[in-house]
Order: structure tokens, then C-alpha cells, then sequence
């Protein structure tokens, strides 16, 4: 669907430029929208899901908070809220480091593995059904012009 006929505006966008940031605002929304309700049965939001995907990708190796911040897809997001209502979820552990007190360590847990592996379907399937309008060299297109676009 164009974006003129998704928002009902009747008159031309001032420019191309103005079109491309509404239509990527409105698309980013959508897609928010559409993850949201995959993740609402599981009781975790996508900032938290994006945790434990980080925790994931890290292996065997520990994060700290400052870790997560700078891996985070919303920089806005406050790691350390989002770590404790995992935490009281029993999805992660912090764990003090032992060599700098001040440090704290934080790990996925095998339910949080397990949470993931059962999201992990849901969401590349919503994933494949809702760009199906694209192709893969799309795909890569529209990922290289969003590079491009942040420089």
C-alpha cells in the first residue's frame, strides 16, 4: 500500500526527501505494532527481547550494562530497568564481578535461551510473511540504502 493511501493525505509530500522519512516513520511503526503482538503472549517487550538476543550473541561471555546500551537497537532504553524486570523473570542473572566490585556481569539464562528458541519461529516467520513483497536483492537494496541514509 502507498503511503499517501496508509496515512489518507490528499495533497503531494513536499519532496521525495519528506516522503522517504514519513514512509520509513510509518513503516518502523508498523513493524513495531507487528512484533509487539508476537512478543505480548511471552510477557516481554521488544527492548527486552533485543537483550536477550545481545546475551545471546555473546556466547559464554558476560555483558555489562554499558555493553548492552551500546548494542541496543533504541539507545533511549534504560538496560538496566529492562536487565531487572528480566531478572525478576528469571530470564538473566547479574552477578557481581569478582575482580571489580563495581561491575556487574550480566548472563542469559537456559529460560531465557528456551524463550528465545520458542520467539525465534514466530518472529522470522512474520518476518518472511510480511516482506514477502520483497526479494532477496530488495532486500539487500533497501539494507544498503539504510546504511547509506545514516552515512
Amino acid at each position: 500500500m502507498r503511503i499517501e493511501k496508509a496515512i489518507k493525505q490528499n495533497k503531494p509530500f513536499s519532496s521525495e526527501f519528506q516522503k522517504a522519512v514519513v514512509n520509513l516513520v510509518y513503516t518502523a511503526s508498523w513493524w513495531n505494532q507487528v512484533a509487539t503482538r508476537i512478543l505480548r503472549p511471552f510477557g516481554i517487550s521488544q527492548e527486552q527481547y533485543n537483550i536477550l538476543r545481545i546475551l545471546r550473541g555473546m556466547g559464554d561471555q558476560p555483558a555489562t550494562i554499558k555493553t548492552l546500551t551500546e548494542r541496543m537497537l533504541d539507545n533511549n532504553s534504560n538496560a538496566s530497568r529492562l536487565v531487572e524486570k528480566l531478572k525478576k523473570k528469571a530470564l538473566v542473572e547479574r552477578l557481581e564481578c569478582p575482580m571489580d566490585r563495581r561491575r556487574v556481569d550480566i548472563t542469559i539464562t537456559p529460560k531465557g535461551l528456551q524463550l528465545l528458541d520458542e520467539t525465534a519461529a514466530l518472529m522470522e516467520g512474520n518476518i518472511r510473511s510480511n516482506f514477502a513483497h520483497l526479494t532477496e536483492e530488495e532486500s539487500r537494496q533497501l539494507n544498503e540504502l539504510l546504511d547509506k541514509m545514516r552515512g
